[in-house]
């Protein structure tokens, strides 16, 4: 990051305090307390670490694409894939959340990254679009820091969206609590690596990671579609070999070069075996892109099979546990049958 950590995707659970008697006291001088630093977890020797902070992925909207070292090939892959006319300027902005309700419905959704064109645009014409007066639209905008011009004797805004916006989402894993008991918490293993002790960190919630991503895959793709842009998931390549094995997708199949309705974008550590030192930039990368759905009707692969299931047990292999405990309780059905198609 080539700055001091601000705790990521872990900011809440990696605080460390820094007393008067601390070990870690001598390791950051001038500060009471620090995050711990971890972005990635490896489970087990010799496997590639799991990404748990969504800034060792890609941070955006901090400098211009380039700037940050360790990151320049993930920024040109996934503005790349965004596919803007070539130098086209885009203003980025971070962790905006729309909440709404329209019609007995709600939206409500925090976007990572929106990413568009930007330029200069009448204050007039974004007064009409909104709604609100040109009085009101120019006050909210000097609000937030837009620069205002006159030309031609119009109030014009810069740096605004004039092209269709896109989205950028981050998703890395999630971690188990940890056990304090045991020391296996993200803050406290990381003050026994940094003492060089003895170290185990907190496992990885592949089920939690995975609800996560599900619960939004398809509505952030359809939004973005709607506004006339895209959205680009930018995703590990463990999570990506984690779907393919617990649900009825297989990312795989949707390797492409360009993008579609859907888009994963993966990144991998590749081969670390024998590095054990510097920086690990994350110049393996692959785009998984298709179609949302194909319909009720066909059999093609889309990226709905996610929420499907990849096996669908046998009743065997219930009764296989039901035959060790017996029932807890016995109840009575309504003696009015509402349902007559089930089967023995």
């Amino acid at each position: 990051m080539n700055g001091q950590c601000d705790g990521g995707g872990n900011r809440y659970s990696s605080q460390i305090a820094l007393g008067s008697d601390h070990p870690l006291r001598t390791h950051f001088l001038g500060v009471d307390d620090v995050p711990a630093g971890v972005c990635s977890i490896q489970t087990t020797p010799d496997t590639s670490p799991w990404i748990v902070c969504p800034r060792r992925l890609l941070a955006l909207g901090r400098e211009d694409p380039g700037v940050r070292k360790w990151q320049s090939y993930a920024e040109e892959k996934t503005l790349g894939f965004l596919s803007y006319p070539p130098k086209s300027r885009l203003g980025v902005w971070t962790e905006v959340k729309l909440k709404y309700e329209e019609a007995g419905k709600s939206f409500d959704y925090t976007f990572d990254y929106i990413v568009a064109p930007i330029g200069s645009t009448p204050v007039k014409s974004m007064s009409l679009q909104l709604g609100q007066s040109v009085q009101a639209v120019a006050k909210s905008l000097a609000i937030a820091g837009y620069s205002l011009a006159v030309r031609d004797g119009e109030d014009f805004v810069e740096d605004f969206p004039i092209g269709p916006p896109s989205l950028v989402e981050i998703m890395t894993s999630s971690t188990s609590g940890g056990n304090k008991k045991k020391r296996t918490t993200i803050a406290m293993a990381f003050e026994d690596s940094m003492l060089e002790k003895s170290h185990e960190a907190p496992g990885i919630n592949y089920r939690q990671v995975w609800a996560r991503m599900v619960s939004q895959l398809i509505v952030k793709s359809e939004v973005a579609l709607a506004w006339g842009g895209k959205t680009i998931w930018v995703v590990q390549d463990n999570l990506v070999d984690y779907i393919c094995k617990s649900t009825a997708l297989d990312v795989r199949k949707f390797l492409s070069e360009k993008s579609d309705e859907v888009n994963m974008l993966s990144f991998s550590y590749g081969d670390i075996n024998g590095k054990k030192e510097g920086i690990i930039d994350l110049v393996n990368s692959a785009l998984y892109a298709g179609p949302m759905t194909t319909g009720t009707r066909s059999n093609k692969p889309s990226f709905q099979d996610m929420i499907r299931t990849p096996l669908t047990p046998s009743k065997d292999r219930l009764f296989s546990l039901l035959i060790r405990q017996r029932p807890k309780n016995i109840v009575f059905a309504p003696e009015q049958e509402r349902n007559k198609t089930w089967k023995n």
